[in-house]
């Protein structure tokens, strides 16, 4: 995968409490013990379990991947939260064989809601997508450096060749050969 891969997904809010209502072991079933102690212990569990079912769905997306696709079970993917809080997506199983064969190194993740909508974007991030670091990248004025000093390489080298044909028609004592003087037409 050279491309970085993009998922969206969104979520009514009112059907995930639908959900929790009609059917709690869902939640015990698709969420990890971690997910579940930080949703519960928000203001609005609801809220936050529909964002990290939207991160399950987005991250699948950015693998081209889906539930039941490719070996990948409802568990393959869960959300964490790194040192600063921020959502991190973890893969296991089917879904981690999916994204080292693609060559992703990370899914990033981002989480939001409203009132009624719970939406999530991942990004699977390869090497090739990864920006290069500061000291690694070359400047608008190298690029253009380079680009004169091919360019001038270039015009030495016909300048060069241009000089040879003159020094050969001034060491000659008749009339120039004509075929010298022609380009090649093949």
């Amino acid at each position: 995968m050279a491309e970085a891969g993009i998922g969206v997904d969104i979520v009514e809010i009112s059907r995930m409490e639908r959900i929790m209502h009609v059917t709690p072991s869902f939640i015990t079933r698709m969420f990890t013990e971690e997910e579940r102690a930080y949703c519960d212990a928000s203001a609005r569990p609801a809220a936050h379990y529909a964002c990290r079912f939207a991160a399950r769905e987005a991250v699948l997306k950015s693998l081209g991947a889906g539930f039941g696709q490719e070996g990948v079970g409802r568990n393959d993917v869960c959300t964490s939260r790194d040192s600063n809080g921020k959502p991190i997506a973890v893969l296991s199983g089917g879904a981690q064989a999916v994204a080292e064969r693609l060559g992703v190194q990370e899914v990033a993740i981002s989480l939001s809601f409203t009132g009624d909508l719970a939406i999530a974007n991942a990004l699977a991030i390869t090497a090739e997508s990864r920006p290069k670091p500061k000291e690694d990248r070359i400047s608008e004025r190298q690029v253009i450096a380079q680009s004169f000093r091919e360019a001038r390489s270039v015009l030495d080298e016909l300048e060069r060749v241009q000089d040879f044909e003159v020094d050969i028609l001034a060491q000659s004592d008749s009339e120039p050969d004509p075929s010298i003087l022609k380009a090649d037409k093949e």
